[in-house]
């Protein structure tokens, strides 16, 4: 995997090189449905990913959020799995939070995965066997996440643009009082990677692309992402929706997490 785990980087950088090109002037926005935006920059860094990995991996399947979902995917046992944009809205409001995420699924299963953030130079990845690491400009160091067993002393990672009721009241109920936000769902499991953070959790509105590649990531760093009952992500399917949602955790507080979401999700 290692080709592999070095093209998901050069590719999630380069693609970060052209949303910053439009993150200089003021991109165009359409809307795909309520709350779900999209500009020229998203499209673009699209077609550029798509278009190296169809070259380099010509055998491969490619699942990309915006591109029509070519369902020979499913007859492929290797999925590359894109979010050329994630954080759209935080693109646009320029807060900067926003990441290209690129993840690679083997047998249903995420192997690999890259998620920069162009505006600080932060570059996540981990391919599976190889390690977690962050580069972070001309810094590279191993990630590992936070052994807290402690609920009390946790951190959650919040959606700076999707907060929601049903996350406040998991929060609570799980006895969690300091809290974290930023806007892309790989930026919010990079900080669990990072030690930052120990838990994140979402109910709806996520799909395959948003958890392929941080999902590769934070397993390779010690942590652990499931759906809403503990069930394991599987890319291998006709459905793109994360219709059970996502639980993301340091992995010995993974347990306690889903007991408390499980009916509220």
């Amino acid at each position: 995997m290692k080709t592999e785990l070095e093209t998901a980087k050069e590719l999630a950088v380069q693609a970060g090189a052209i949303l910053l090109e439009y993150y200089a002037q003021a991109p165009s926005v359409e809307w795909k449905g309520k709350n779900d935006p999209v500009t020229t920059a998203d499209r673009a860094a699209s077609r550029f990913v798509v278009d190296e990995l169809r070259k380099r991996f010509p055998h491969d399947g490619i699942l990309c959020e915006e591109e029509k979902d070519d369902l020979k995917r499913l007859s492929r046992p290797r999925v590359w799995v894109i979010d050329p944009m994630d954080g759209t809205k935080e693109f646009i409001a320029r807060n900067g939070e926003f990441s290209v995420m690129i993840g690679l699924a083997v047998d249903g299963s995420a192997r690999v995965g890259a998620v920069y953030q162009p505006t600080e130079r932060k570059l996540y990845y981990a391919g599976s066997g190889m390690g977690a690491y962050l580069t972070e400009g001309d810094i590279t160091r191993q990630l590992q996440v936070s052994a807290e067993t402690d609920l009390s002393k946790s951190v959650i990672a919040l959606s700076r643009s999707h907060l929601s009721a049903t996350n406040e009241t998991i929060r609570k109920n799980l006895g969690i009082d300091r809290t974290i936000q930023t806007g892309s769902i790989g930026l919010k499991i990079g900080l669990l990677c990072e030690g930052k953070a120990h838990v994140y959790v979402q109910g709806r509105g996520t799909s395959l692309w948003d958890t392929c590649g941080p999902e590769a990531i934070l397993r390779e760093a010690g942590g652990r992402m499931t759906d809403k009952s503990g069930g394991q992500f599987k890319y291998d399917i006709e459905e793109v929706r994360n219709t059970q949602g996502v639980l993301a955790t340091n992995s010995v507080l993974h347990d306690s997490v889903v007991d408390a979401a499980r009916s509220l999700l």
